[in-house]
């Protein structure tokens, strides 16, 4: 009887603790802007870096490129005991270069605070087709009556890396150094409570 009566308060505990989390949930779209690197290369060009001619290119020769962003936010809220700043964990799934014919799909996670008049912070991991790396948010809240319209600024730092590619063409290694591109992105978007 003890076990039955323990195990009710512990659901009934942890249904009160769901409840005063407030769940949001929104499309996001924006621009970013991705320096020299792989990444950008792609956009312009695909992953061939070998023509038929035997022609090489050098890795973040294109330059920067500029790409669109659809995708949805989820976002959670805690640590709210009611005064100026509130906790929050956001999973944003995004798709970039659609506009161009290509997939470049991301999922990130920030952890972060908002202030009682909106402005947000916030810092997490970001996994996307050119590896995991940390993106750095900041941004301001406006809201209308249960909507919120959330307008964010991202930075990503490229990630650098070093390798070899065998060219079949003159049957050698080529060794290259180079960076995946840094990102900022503006978002906008909305949410609803859940």
């Amino acid at each position: 009887m003890k076990k039955i009566i323990l195990t009710i308060a512990s659901i009934l505990m942890i249904i009160s603790v769901n409840a005063q989390i407030q769940q949001l949930a929104g499309p996001r779209i924006g621009m970013t802007f991705i320096s020299e690197g792989s990444t950008a290369d792609f956009l312009h060009k695909g992953i061939d870096y070998v023509t038929e001619d035997g022609k090489t290119y050098k890795l973040g020769e294109t330059g920067s490129a500029f790409t669109t962003q659809y995708g949805w936010q989820w976002e959670s809220r805690f640590a709210d005991g009611g005064g100026e700043v509130v906790g929050i964990v956001e999973w944003v799934a995004l798709v970039a270069g659609m506009e161009q014919g290509k997939f470049l799909p991301s999922l990130t996670s920030v952890i972060g605070a908002r202030t009682a008049n909106g402005f947000e912070a916030g810092v997490g991991p970001s996994l996307s087709l050119s590896g995991v790396g940390m993106v750095f948010a900041i941004g301001k809240n406006f809201k209308s009556g249960s909507l919120n319209m959330p307008v964010n600024l991202v930075f990503m730092p490229g990630k650098d890396t070093d390798g070899s590619w065998y060219n079949e063409i003159d049957d050698s290694y080529n060794d290259y150094t180079y960076s995946s591109g840094a990102r900022i992105s503006l978002m906008v978007g909305f949410n609803l409570s859940k």
